[in-house]
């Protein structure tokens, strides 16, 4: 069973509304603030996603295809204390929860965690200071500032993402023997059938020999080109034409290549010009046209229409109308 820590009341409805839709993995929502859970509450749980929100961690590892049953963590601690919107108080906010989340990290140590912040938090130390704590916990970190345009969503968007692994769990021979049977046995037949396509070789086993060909006469990038683009040649010296003529096309071959580029470069512009309303391109290069969620009064943008840009399917709207009423009631009795 899976833990969701979502102090908002309306939010932690809303996750057990999504919890009853199977839209993601049961599991117990706590509305504690993350600055009241212990250790001992966390114990037996499979998954833990602190600052649960509506579940976006939730489907995003679904997306990523990623197991219910692996054993990690996820938090986006509250953005607001780094948000150019906000004070920027940073550290010295009170909703710098950051810290605690990472206590509680250091006592349970999971194998695995997942997080996200804003991308101005950089600037005031704060993925610093996460990894000097999580590196000094052993574990291994890695980040990267990823605007949401790189996964299709019709905007920027920029973020910090953050993962992280307890060094215990990173031992690359022991993963090779759980994906691919014993250590130094036949790689995956999809990976080693596209190198020797590349003109790579595999050894006898079927493994890839993890060293370059010295003897490869493929281009190897564009030396002697300038990068800038202004400043490249055009014509049979351009970049294109010489790594065409690297691969041994012909003049009719060459031809019809940039005869179907240019094709192709009129098709995305009918494309372009034939769309009258918002898209999104989800991961699997599927493009999505328009969002029935309507402006709110005075013009306000529609939080549905937020959910639709941040790629969350309508069933999440669906449980959003049965949640919402219940949280309001609790908001009112407390």
């Amino acid at each position: 069973m899976n833990y969701y820590n979502e102090w908002d009341k309306g939010a932690a409805a809303w996750l057990r509304e999504l919890i009853k839709a199977g839209l993601i993995p049961n599991g117990y929502v706590d509305e504690r603030s993350i600055t009241e859970i212990t250790p001992s509450d966390l114990e037996g749980f499979t998954q833990c996603h602190f600052f649960a929100g509506i579940g976006g961690w939730s489907y995003a590892l679904q997306l990523a295809g990623v197991s219910h049953k692996a054993r990690l963590w996820t938090g986006s601690p509250p953005c607001q204390p780094f948000s150019a919107a906000g004070k920027q108080l940073g550290q010295f906010d009170p909703r710098h929860l950051a810290p605690v989340f990472l206590s509680l990290v250091s006592e349970c140590r999971p194998p695995l965690l997942f997080g996200e912040q804003v991308a101005p938090a950089i600037a005031k130390s704060w993925m610093c200071d996460l990894q000097a704590h999580l590196e000094g916990e052993d574990y291994a970190v890695g980040f990267a500032v990823l605007p949401a345009c790189s996964v299709g969503a019709p905007h920027k968007r920029d973020r910090l993402f953050f993962g992280a692994q307890r060094l215990g769990d990173t031992n690359v021979f022991e993963h090779y023997a759980q994906h691919y049977g014993a250590v130094g046995g036949p790689e995956p037949t999809m990976q080693s059938k596209t190198r020797q396509r590349d003109g790579e070789a595999t050894s006898n086993s079927g493994t890839y020999d993890f060293m370059a060909d010295t003897d490869d006469t493929r281009p190897q990038g564009r030396e002697g080109m300038p990068e800038c683009a202004d400043q490249q040649p055009a014509g049979a010296r351009s970049v294109e034409m010489r790594l065409a003529n690297a691969s041994g096309l012909n003049d009719n071959q060459r031809h019809i290549h940039a005869q179907h580029r240019r094709q192709n470069e009129a098709e995305q512009a009918g494309w372009a010009a034939a769309i009258t309303q918002p898209i999104r391109i989800t991961a699997s290069g599927q493009m999505l046209t328009g969002s029935d969620a309507g402006m709110e009064s005075s013009g306000q943008l529609n939080p549905a229409h937020s959910r639709w840009l941040m790629g969350f399917p309508p069933e999440w709207d669906a449980c959003a109308v049965t949640a919402m009423p219940s949280s309001r009631k609790s908001l009112r009795n407390s």
